[in-house]
This record gives structure tokens, sequence and C-alpha cells, in this order.
């Protein structure tokens, strides 16, 4: 796993990202206790070492290559499962205030324990769904970030997030090769949910391991009152 530590901190050594050996000691101690949890609940299918080091720690990290994260103050990781990208993105960026939301009970305790394991300040776990928690004073456009690798098509993720950033702020959705047709069928939601601007950023993961696509949304204006609509509404119903 030392090997796996020098060669992400390699690879992102180019996008100004310097890891410390404590950085790379946190990479391990959460492979460990993803792959250790993940026997008696699913996490990920993702198990093999070095497919962790590349499809969740160095994919999380691409984020760094589109947004200063270090002018980045709050983040918020929607349906961040077990802990992607938020927790990477944490790892590497110290001084962030991080908040991870997910609906299953379960995977936010998992997410605590790795938060403590790791000894990483600022971290906040939350149990909830997105369409109740955007509309709680504390979390409604009260963050400069929000990401997303969830797997609902760009139209309702925008629904999801966009409610969760700052006018000014930005979300990040994390999306495999079919993000140009979803961000033509996305224009009408991003305008609606915040007159949103969109771009796209396609990358190559190493070794072959597979194709990604970076939408970067920069949000205008506030998000309507009435979004996000009631749960599963976004998803019967999307906007289009």
């Amino acid at each position: 796993m030392r090997e796996l530590g020098e060669w992400l901190r390699e690879q992102v050594a180019p996008w100004g990202l310097l890891l410390s050996e404590r950085q790379l000691q946190q990479f391990a101690l959460y492979y460990e206790h993803l792959i250790k949890i993940n026997e008696v609940m699913n996490l990920t299918s993702i198990t093999d070492v070095r497919e962790v080091y590349v499809k969740h720690f160095y994919d999380s990290l691409t984020l760094a290559q589109v947004v200063d994260v270090s002018q980045v103050t709050s983040l918020i990781d929607v349906g961040t499962g077990a802990g992607f990208p938020g927790i990477p993105l944490k790892i590497a960026f110290p001084e962030l205030k991080l908040t991870l939301l997910d609906s299953l009970k379960k995977r936010v305790g998992f997410l605590q324990e790795v938060a403590d394991l790791l000894e990483l300040d600022h971290v906040t776990c939350v149990h909830g769904r997105a369409e109740e928690m955007a509309k709680q004073k504390g979390f409604r456009e009260a963050y400069d970030m929000a990401t997303a690798r969830a797997v609902a098509r760009l139209n309702v993720l925008a629904e999801y997030c966009l409610p969760f950033v700052k006018v000014g702020g930005t979300f990040v959705s994390m999306k495999g090769p079919s993000a140009e047709e979803e961000m033509k069928e996305a224009k009408r939601a991003l305008h609606v949910l915040g007159k949103t601007t969109c771009q796209r950023k396609e990358l190559v993961l190493p070794e072959a391991m597979g194709t990604r696509n970076l939408i970067i949304m920069q949000k205008r204006d506030h998000t309507p009152k009435a979004y996000p609509r009631k749960a599963g509404t976004p998803t019967k119903q999307p906007l289009v």
C-alpha cells in the first residue's frame, strides 16, 4: 500500500496538490477500514487495493483540477455513500469544512467512524434525504460547493444539489461517458434552479480504468423556494 500511496502522490503533484506522509497514512487507513466494514455492509463493489486508489481516491481528487479547492471553505457531498469524493478531498484539503449527507443511517455511522479514525476535524455526517435537508436553515444555500458522484441524471441531481449552494458557489457533478447528452437535457433545470452556467471537463483515469466527466456548474441566482420538490418527485417528474 505504501507503493500506491507514493503513486497517488506523484499523480496529483502536477496539479499543485502536495500530499504529506500523514495524508498518505490517512488514505491507507481509509482503505483498510473500508474493506473491513465492506465485509458486513455493502459500501463498494470495488475492493482491489489498486482499483480503490485509482477509481475512488484518485478519481475523487480530480475535482482539484477544475476547482481551486483551497479557496473553498464549505463543501457538501450529497449522497456520499462510502465517502466519495468528500473524504479524499478532506484528506487533501484539511481546512475544508465538510458535510457528508447520505440517506442510509448505517453508512452515516461508517462515515463518522472514518472521520474519527483519520482524526478529521470539521466533518459533519448527516443522515437525511437531500429533498428534505435542502429546505432546512443551516443547509439551504449554505455551502461554497456541492459535489455528487451519484447515478441520477444531471437534471435530477441539480434539483437535489443546487439548493445547498450559495449564489456564486459551485456544484460539480462527477459523471461517466454520457455527460454531454445529460448537459443538454438539464439546460432548463439549471436555469430554473439558479440561472446556472455549465461546462464540462473530460478525464481518462490512469491505467485505462475508465473515462470520467466533471460537470462544473456556477450558480448565479437564488433557487426558488419551491425546490427541491418533495421526496421522490425530482426522479419521477424531472425538470426538462
